[in-house]
């Protein structure tokens, strides 16, 4: 795409992509519950999932530096936030869905690598970092 986006509106169209990508991959798992689809939903699209992906990301390399320059343009234009998380993850899961934004008119193979990589990161364990059987236990 050759026009120049803003972060804010990077994210717009990443959010959108990986809310879809999210939403495909529990079809893809046979779950057809509506309930279920949306309860299961959130669990890899809040901003705290999205803030730990982007930990992850960062911390384990996942990203290079221009990735983490996309990000960091999400993260630094984005707003006050929202009233059910704090400003911090806020800020890091819009600039997550930025580098999603921009890597799906960009590099949609790129896009589809850290969605799925995103995706494996979630089902390790929940959106507070615990493995699944810590948080049953």
């Amino acid at each position: 795409m050759d026009v120049i986006l803003n972060g804010l509106t990077l994210a717009y169209i990443g959010d959108a992509y990986y809310e879809l990508r999210v939403r495909m991959h529990l079809i893809e798992k046979k779950l057809t519950h509506v309930n279920v689809l949306h309860t299961q939903a959130i669990r890899y699209t809040s901003g705290i999932a999205q803030a730990q992906i982007m930990t992850h990301f960062i911390e384990d390399k996942v990203i290079n530096e221009d990735e983490i320059d996309l990000y960091k343009r999400g993260r630094n234009a984005s707003g006050p936030g929202r009233k059910n998380i704090d400003a911090k993850t806020y800020h890091m899961a819009t600039g997550f869905e930025a580098l999603i934004g921009y890597l799906y008119l960009n590099d949609l193979d790129r896009a589809d690598q850290l969605i799925d990589d995103a995706l494996k990161t979630i089902e390790k364990g929940d959106s507070n970092g615990k493995n699944r059987e810590e948080s049953e236990n």
